[in-house]
């Protein structure tokens, strides 16, 4: 997975610069905060932001708990520059560093994270790629560390499925459906995770989004 292969935030979509605006029609608000309430942010612990796009959780997370260290990785410069002025807008300390989401041990180091946390990122990738990543996300925590991912998961109904077709026409069939038809357990459990479970499922116009925690081996 080189630089050159990351979906942008809003794949065929729209331009990123409009990304926070498109993202505020899923409900973002709501399922955010789910995902930080389950995040629980502690003193001092060091939470990785994988794929953190313009900082939306990276940001919440260090308003929830101002002593934790986190850390946002994202490989596209765009975003990141946005997420490095909202940070300075908002008078938050995150480390913002480039890279790639199965390279994580190579910037961070092994072992090295409480929690890791991811948004709006693996219903992008193609299978073996959502595989990588997940097992970099295992590698940089630390044994007993907590995954909380929020993504589109399992489309349950029609209505949901009839809502997801938008994010397809975004990001393409292949490599969304596969988190439409509830593949997103089985790969975290894959890669080395443990108590594996869909804490939240959030219906948007855009398809349901579900929150799922897993703990490190």
């Amino acid at each position: 997975m080189s630089e050159n292969t990351f979906t942008p935030a809003l794949g065929r979509f729209a331009p990123t610069r409009f990304y926070d605006h498109v993202i505020a029609l899923t409900r973002e608000r709501l399922w955010r905060a789910l995902a930080a309430m389950h995040v629980a942010p502690r003193p001092d612990d060091v939470i990785v932001d994988v794929g953190c796009g313009t900082g939306s959780l990276a940001l919440l997370l260090a308003r929830v708990e101002p002593r934790a260290r986190i850390v946002g990785v994202d490989p596209d410069p765009e975003v990141l520059a946005a997420a490095r002025r909202k940070a300075d807008a908002a008078g938050a300390v995150v480390r913002w560093q480039a890279g790639m989401g199965d390279e994580l041990v190579e910037s961070l180091g092994a072992e090295s994270a409480d929690t890791v946390v991811s948004s709006l990122v693996l219903h992008q990738c193609p299978v073996p790629v959502k595989r990588a990543v997940l097992a970099s996300m295992a590698a940089v925590l630390r044994p007993g560390g907590k995954l909380v991912i929020a993504d589109y998961g399992w489309q349950r109904t029609p209505l949901m499925r009839l809502a997801f077709g938008i994010v397809q026409l975004a990001d393409g069939k292949q490599d969304t459906q596969p988190n439409a038809d509830g593949a997103l357990p089985g790969l975290i459990s894959a890669a080395g995770f443990r108590d594996v479970r869909e804490a939240e499922v959030v219906p948007t116009a855009t398809g349901s989004i579900s929150v799922y925690v897993a703990r490190r081996d």
